[in-house]
């Protein structure tokens, strides 16, 4: 079966059929890059895998980004430290046995606050809730495309500081003291308009709002800009909903996407695995682009 696609929004995601990720080919991974790169989020459904196969093909993108496994609520599959459990299970200790529990999840970018940040991400669905948990994505240059010309070459002169203080469910990071003064808190400069480091396509690139921080503004400007760029960033035009099923594997560009995840009941169970590629790139600066 020759691998197809769909598009799942117009300017976002691609569901995927006529692939196995259990016995991927190099000429199919060639394929599936390429309509990765074009759509920026792949859904794989019915994926019938053993973690072994699914750290395989994650192994294909690149270098494994192992979990910092930072205690309870930051583990690893068991025997495959590459793979992070994302879970609002408990062990027999109480403790969980995964990340993230069963709350929503902020719009954010992977560990944006890196100088390399990760490349890709990928969920594997392998026990889900009655209702809830569904998962969002955003187009970043769909969103940048949307903007008013003003707008845009403003922000191409422009860079965020991406803080690290939270994680994306909104808990202080292990070994860091909580600063929410933004002008003040840690973090690394991105510049808010890069090229996609492998296609060029000139994208936004937000990391997670808050904390985030334009140097060089007073806060309240920068509040105020920041706010109307989440706006570009997130509207629904520039959105997907993926609503997971059983054996879906869900792949997404960590240079051209933000995500977010819904909450669900605590008394129902989630369970899914997710690879992470390791940072290969600094997110770059895109050409300023002058006005006509």
């Amino acid at each position: 079966m020759a691998i197809d696609f769909t598009p799942v929004t117009p300017v976002l995601g691609a569901r995927v059929s006529g692939v196995s990720l259990a016995t991927i080919t190099p000429a199919q991974f060639d394929r599936l890059y390429g309509i990765w790169q074009q759509h920026h989020v792949l859904v794989l459904r019915g994926q019938q895998l053993t973690n072994a196969q699914f750290e395989r093909f994650s192994a294909m993108l690149g270098e494994l980004d192992p979990p910092p496994n930072q205690g309870a609520g930051r583990k690893s599959v068991p025997d495959h430290p590459n793979l992070y459990v994302v879970s609002n299970r408990k062990n027999g200790a109480g403790e969980p046995i995964g990340a993230l529990g069963d709350g929503e999840a902020q719009w954010h970018t992977d560990m944006s606050y890196l100088q390399q940040p990760p490349f890709a991400s990928m969920l594997w669905s392998i026990e889900l809730p009655d209702s809830g948990g569904d998962t969002c994505f955003a187009s970043m240059p769909a969103a940048l495309r949307s903007m008013p010309a003003e707008l845009v070459r403003r922000l191409e002169r422009l860079s965020i500081k991406h803080d690290g203080t939270y994680d994306s469910g909104g808990f202080v990071r292990k070994g860091i003291t909580p600063n929410d003064d933004p002008t003040q808190s840690v973090g690394t400069l991105h510049p808010v308009v890069i090229e996609q480091p492998e296609s060029g396509e000139r994208t936004l690139y937000l990391g997670r709002r808050r904390n985030a921080y334009i140097p060089g503004l007073p806060l309240q400007e920068s509040d105020a800009l920041l706010n109307t760029i989440w706006g570009y960033a997130t509207d629904p035009q520039v959105t997907m909903r993926h609503q997971w099923r059983l054996g879906d594997v869900v792949l997404w560009n960590n240079f051209t996407t933000m995500h977010r995840r819904d909450g669900f009941p605590p008394e129902q169970f989630r369970t899914l695995h997710r690879s992470q590629i390791k940072g290969k790139y600094v997110p770059s600066a895109a050409a300023v682009k002058e006005a006509a």
